[in-house]
């Protein structure tokens, strides 16, 4: 889990990391117990992949008549032609929030109105209260949280706080919702700071991401190389995790950053974990687990966890709903 701040800034110190926009100071640190490793049948260790993805058709085609005149394209013709590329979002940092030691952001659902409550979403790692067990989960519970909201360049625009956990837990996925003190209209009129949207789909392999850090003010742009079965890092175990091609050298104070797609500009997880020295199934070194029960290790290669699913568990109101169809969020 990328919570642990104090060897990245010993590895910053060293130069070791690139990263991409403004720098920024850390707000605070944090620890984390060691958690037993997990059992597998086998292990594999695979070097860092490139990035995932298909080119797009190029060829063009030109029709003639016997003359030497061009004639005028038909159908078929149209078809040959290639289509347009969508044009990537301009991704900033509005709407992003930066805690005492993780990162986050405003997050609006499809079902959202403007005069809802906001929700803030981070990691489940994240809480304030520390790391929650395997099985926890954690509905309403009271919280005084502040976090400082981010404008699009990167500056603080306002605070905002908590007045509770929505929902939180690290069993299955690893994600945390605080309802603030201001609905997204509130926040728009105070600060001038627009939510993310989040996505209801189910992201697809390939498609060009930024993990947005309002805590360290960076962004570290990629693609996304597939999704995992099974993601176990000590005493937890993520299900159906975005694995990120290499260029997504994310770190300590990163967990909890949205990960947005650029060509929607939509949320469609949140950043959580990288394996940082090439340890098997131990905190901060995570493993993949396919279905036949295959443990590999990727050495330098991070991850998030799908957040679709929240979508599915939030009623009108922004009311954390477990009992809705289709949701699969873990409950009590």
């Amino acid at each position: 889990m990328q919570k642990n701040l104090m060897g990245t800034l010993v590895a910053l110190a060293l130069g070791g990391g690139t990263l991409l926009g403004a720098g920024a100071s850390p707000a605070g640190a944090a620890s984390a117990a060691e958690g037993a490793g997990a059992a597998g049948r086998s292990v594999a260790v695979q070097p860092a992949t490139g990035a995932a993805g298909a080119s797009a058709r190029t060829g063009t085609g030109t029709v003639a008549t016997a003359s030497g005149v061009t004639a005028r394209a038909t159908a078929t013709d149209t078809a040959l032609k290639p289509k347009p590329k969508p044009r990537p979002k301009a991704v900033t940092f509005e709407g992003t929030v930066a805690l005492s030691n993780c990162s986050g952001s405003v997050v609006k659902l499809p079902n959202s109105a403007d005069r809802d409550r906001a929700l803030v979403m981070t990691n489940g790692h994240c809480l304030e209260g520390g790391y929650l067990g395997p099985g926890e989960v954690v509905i309403d519970r009271a919280s005084s949280r502040s976090f400082n909201l981010l404008n699009a360049q990167a500056g603080t625009a306002g605070t905002v706080r908590a007045t509770k956990v929505a929902y939180a837990t690290m069993t299955d996925t690893d994600v945390a919702l605080y309802e603030v003190n201001a609905s997204y209209a509130d926040i728009k009129r105070r600060f001038g700071v627009q939510p993310l949207a989040l996505s209801a789909q189910h992201p697809k392999a390939g498609a060009a991401i930024s993990v947005v850090s309002g805590y360290w003010k960076q962004q570290y742009t990629c693609s996304v190389d597939g999704f995992v079965h099974e993601l176990r890092e000590g005493r937890w175990t993520w299900k159906d995790s975005v694995r990120y091609t290499p260029e997504c050298q994310t770190i300590g104070g990163t967990s909890g950053s949205p990960v947005v797609d650029t060509t929607t500009g939509a949320v469609i997880a949140v950043n959580n974990t990288g394996n940082e020295s090439g340890e098997r199934c131990t905190e901060n070194n995570p493993c993949e687990v396919d279905e036949n029960g295959q443990v590999t290790v990727r050495p330098g290669i991070n991850y998030g966890q799908q957040s679709y699913q929240i979508t599915r568990c939030v009623a009108a109101g922004n009311k954390v709903d477990l009992s809705l169809p289709g949701c699969t969020l873990p409950k009590p």
